[in-house]
């Protein structure tokens, strides 16, 4: 059951961000990084699965950067480095962090 909760937050942090993307973003930029977003869970799973990890813990990790990225950027994902600097960044790792750690020890603890 967790595993499918995971799935399930993971699936609409993507496409809260995707959402996000593709309302706030102008201009040429605008291509490329609905692309790099679109491509990033099939990459993702894929790299984890070839150097052995499997997908749970890229799924986690995905999972925390989606929501810690909406919730640093207040739901506008072209915020992140627009008008935060290098502090919205630096926030957005932490949270990410945090998140990553505490659903790893919500999921995999003993």
């Amino acid at each position: 059951m967790t595993v499918l909760v995971i799935w399930a937050l993971g699936g609409a942090g993507w496409a809260a961000v995707l959402a996000g993307l593709r309302r706030g973003l102008p201009g040429p930029a605008r291509g490329p990084a609905l692309f790099a977003h679109i491509a990033t869970p099939a990459g993702t799973v894929l790299l984890f699965s070839l150097i052995g990890f499997g997908s749970l813990y890229a799924t986690v990790a995905l999972t925390a950067e989606w929501w810690a990225l909406l919730a640093v950027t207040g739901f506008r994902p072209e915020r992140l480095l627009a008008t935060g600097g290098l502090g919205r960044l630096a926030a957005w790792a932490a949270a990410t962090a945090a998140a990553g750690c505490a659903v790893m020890w919500l999921v995999f603890r003993p």
